[in-house]
């Protein structure tokens, strides 16, 4: 299999102006970032902002309606970029594509970044927004029984801690969790990591870089707040696994579908083959990156209805 051509220009573009994840400081990471955050062509009927009660302080968080029709279903929504990078602005045109073709609400969550904030902070701020959620339902007019929890690379890793957490309360219900390439076993020790180690945007260097600034020691790497492939899955929410086959996580990707499987949760896994990590939000210049939200958007749609 060899990388879609549509792909490579964004690479080759990429590359040309020298852009990595990783290997430098995580302030200039984020300034650069933010130079390539553009408007979303998605309009919807609403998009609210506001801040909600959390551990260390108040968190942001943003507020998508497709439609002002109350009780519709609700998707908590968490941003990747590795614990260190990303926010509302850099993810708010996924946030949109979702609510869009989900036809349902997204609450887009600005969880704490390392290394100001190392672990647990991000997943203890994506829990308690998804806990808030829950409990406020009424107030923001959504379905609390029809909650679901997405979110791509980092916001993955944060989506299937979330679920996995949610399995042991009683408050919280999440019936579908939608993993968009995954962090899920921060040891790293599988072909992938080394097969796609470099030239696809997220390096296996850069990928280290993150983990040496959310994590407080390499301990934290089995916990199953950071790595819930270590976790006990039985029981977890229903899931849509979506990898790239170009990707330095592809693998771990594959490996916790396989574990939620094994575990007895059903799982609807998909690898674009000819993909990158990050494609998913690039459909203005990648046509596959629309395929990947439209299936998406029919899990979720699919767990709705039930």
């Amino acid at each position: 299999m060899t990388i879609d051509p549509q792909a490579k220009v964004v690479l080759d573009l990429l590359a040309a102006i020298g852009f990595t994840f990783g290997g430098t400081d995580p302030v200039s990471l984020r300034e650069s970032m933010a130079l390539g955050n553009t408007p979303s062509p998605i309009e919807l009927a609403e998009v609210t902002d506001r801040a909600i009660p959390g551990l260390g302080g108040d968190i942001p968080i943003r507020i998508y309606r497709p439609s002002i029709e109350p009780g519709l279903p609700v998707v908590v929504f968490f941003h990747g970029g590795g614990w260190v990078v990303g926010d509302l602005e850099s993810h708010d045109h996924a946030a949109r594509a979702i609510a869009s073709k989900a036809d349902c609400v997204v609450v887009a969550v600005e969880y704490r970044l390392a290394p100001e904030h190392k672990f647990p902070a991000a997943a203890d701020d994506a829990w308690a927004a998804t806990e808030w959620v829950a409990t406020h339902a009424d107030e923001l007019g959504v379905d609390a029984t029809r909650l679901a929890v997405a979110g791509d690379s980092s916001g993955g890793n944060l989506a299937a801690v979330v679920s996995n957490l949610a399995r042991d309360v009683d408050h919280v219900q999440v019936i579908h969790q939608a993993l968009i390439y995954p962090v899920t076993d921060a040891t790293c020790d599988r072909p992938s990591w080394t097969e796609n180690a470099e030239g696809y945007m997220l390096t296996s260097d850069g990928m280290t870089w993150f983990h040496s600034h959310y994590a407080n020691s390499p301990e934290d790497y089995t916990d199953p707040r950071y790595s819930p492939l270590f976790d006990e899955l039985a029981g977890s929410a229903p899931a849509i696994v979506i990898t790239a086959g170009f990707d330095p996580l592809r693998d771990q990707g594959i490996a916790y579908a396989e574990a939620l499987r094994a575990a007895g949760v059903e799982v609807d896994h998909i690898n674009f083959e000819a993909m990158f990590h990050g494609f998913f939000t690039m459909d203005s210049g990648i046509d596959v990156a629309s395929e990947a939200q439209d299936a998406v958007a029919a899990a979720l749609k699919a767990a709705f209805a039930r």
